[in-house]
């Protein structure tokens, strides 16, 4: 299922208690659902980068900008769009393995450059990488494998060029 309305929003924060909690509190008002959160140490020390997916209406998310903007530890707050930055998304899938599907689980592998980071007598793990439409095209062709376990970190994304992000 493609979801509508979804948007990418990179916000630099000072690295402090409770931070994200206001952050998150002001989506939730607004009615936006986030979908992921990627919080990580910049480059500066004591500032953190967060990188929040999240669903709702268009028309409140320049609301949202300028709330989150105005809050004391936020440094700054964007959307970006899927032109001029690079993104990616990690995910772990954890499937079910059998003799018999070797060959065609261990081609598709191949074919979205995965790479199979554990391997037991009866299951497979495998690391992929790429954006999110990618991730999500591998995990329906591994359904007739029978998945077990996925985990996804969520995107995280960087301007291109001189850009800041």
């Amino acid at each position: 299922m493609i979801k509508q309305n979804i948007h990418t929003l990179s916000i630099y924060v000072t690295n402090k208690p409770g931070v994200l909690s206001r952050i998150s509190t002001v989506f939730a008002r607004r009615g936006f659902n986030i979908e992921s959160l990627v919080v990580s140490p910049a480059h500066d020390a004591g500032y953190s980068r967060m990188t929040i997916t999240a669903e709702g209406a268009p028309d409140s998310l320049e609301q949202i900008i300028k709330q989150v903007d105005k809050l004391v530890d936020v440094i700054q707050c964007s959307e970006h769009s899927k032109t001029g930055v690079l993104e990616v998304e990690l995910a772990l899938i954890k499937v079910k393995f059998q003799e018999s599907n070797r060959l065609s689980l261990f081609q598709m592998i191949q074919h979205f450059k995965a790479v199979t980071v554990d391997f037991t007598e009866n299951t497979l793990v495998v690391r992929v990488t790429g954006v999110t439409e990618k991730i999500d095209s591998f995990v329906a062709l591994l359904q007739k494998f029978n998945i077990l376990e996925i985990v996804r970190t969520g995107k995280v994304l960087m301007a291109r060029g001189s850009e800041n992000t």
